[in-house]
């Protein structure tokens, strides 16, 4: 019959028990251990740096440089070993970053170094920890983070790009209200003036002359227009063609929306007048201003375009049409609103349609008290 572990030996006359497992000596033990583990260990001396023990994983690493008896500047020349010394000496770890090349390939470690005694010599432990993958992970997040950035910023741009152009089509206001709720409500204004303009001749220059050259000037032209309905606080509410459309009072109530409407036009004027006497191309006007009730609305879905409505916008298209060449235009509706601030030309009776026979007045620009300052 076998013996068991704690069975007594028949030779053993004191009949102690005596295990029969065999017993694994420490060092052995010990020296598994650190075979075994996934963590690259190494044990050299304090000063020079001399490599006293390295186990299987750290020389898998650094084959070649790591070997017994070698001091560890070999494997990592890169570390600051002055910096190193003073750490441990001070009982404080000493951790760093290397990368090394294993079989073509790019390893990050993780250093770690700690100060300890050996047969009464001081010694360095060295723990290095593979951390590739973690490098890599990092290196993908900040990609992503980069690209992520990148990305707002385009958005960013495209957005104001997008506000900039759909400001350049509509109020301010209007814009706030679509960006909030995604729709407008038409509103209604009674009290606004709205201005109509636009070029004698401008279709024979356009077709006679150089046709690129001539809407770079209607370009110029249209933006001084712009800058001077800025000075006032009018809306430019479109361009067709060589139209120009352009209204006060709107969106935000203006008390002064008649004489603001009015002084726009005076400038407009004077500012053609100054350009033509500069330039060969001859750019000569015909307005119409009135007040009246007004409708403000975009119309459309697919593409945005803001538009006012009413017959106050149907009395300025008239006017301007019976208006002559560089001439103001207006009937005694406007007349009324702004007969103390301007001189003007009673052209009499006249029939509009639409409006039955009304009396039409030209403004005379020439004498208004508008500074120039505000045109350009």
């Amino acid at each position: 019959m076998p013996k068991t572990v704690n069975e007594p030996d028949e030779n053993n006359e004191t009949g102690s028990a005596e295990t029969a497992v065999p017993v694994m000596k420490l060092d052995k033990f010990n020296q598994m251990l650190l075979e075994s583990v996934g963590v690259g260990l190494a044990i050299m001396e304090l000063e020079s740096r001399e490599v006293l023990f390295a186990n299987r994983r750290f020389i898998e690493w650094l084959p070649g440089t790591t070997s017994v008896g070698r001091p560890l500047d070999e494997a990592f020349p890169d570390i600051d070993y002055k910096v190193l010394e003073e750490k441990v000496t001070e009982g404080e770890l000493y951790t760093c970053e290397a990368t090394i090349k294993v079989k073509r390939r790019s390893v990050s470690l993780a250093l770690q170094f700690t100060k300890h005694t050996h047969n009464d010599k001081p010694v360095l432990i060295l723990e290095c920890q593979n951390i590739s993958k973690v490098k890599e992970l990092e290196y993908m997040i900040e990609s992503y983070s980069t690209m992520v950035e990148k990305q707002n910023r385009t958005l960013q741009r495209e957005k104001e790009r997008v506000e900039k152009l759909l400001l350049n089509i509509m109020p301010k206001t209007v814009y706030e209200e679509l960006k909030t709720f995604g729709v407008t409500t038409p509103t209604k204004y009674e009290h606004a003036s709205v201005l109509m303009l636009d070029f004698v001749g401008f279709t024979d220059m356009a077709i006679s002359q150089d046709p690129a050259g001539v809407i770079a000037e209607l370009n110029d032209i249209f933006t001084a227009f712009d800058r001077i309905m800025e000075q006032f606080g009018c809306e430019r509410i479109k361009t067709v063609g060589d139209a120009y459309m352009a209204v006060s009072g709107i969106p935000e109530a203006t008390p002064e929306h008649a004489q603001n409407i009015a002084k726009v036009a005076v400038l407009i004027l004077r500012y053609l007048e100054r350009r033509n006497a500069a330039h060969t191309n001859q750019w000569k006007c015909r307005i119409g201003i009135n007040s009246g009730t007004v409708i403000g609305s975009i119309v459309g879905v697919q593409k945005y375009v803001y538009d006012i409505f009413g017959p106050g916008v149907n009395l300025a298209a008239r006017l301007e049409a019976l208006s002559e060449p560089m001439e103001i235009t207006l009937c005694e509706d406007m007349h009324a609103l702004i007969e103390h601030d301007f001189r003007f030309v009673d052209r009499g009776e006249h029939a509009v349609k639409g409006f039955g026979e009304k009396t039409i007045y030209t403004l005379d620009s020439a004498h208004s008290m508008v500074s120039m300052s505000a045109a350009l």
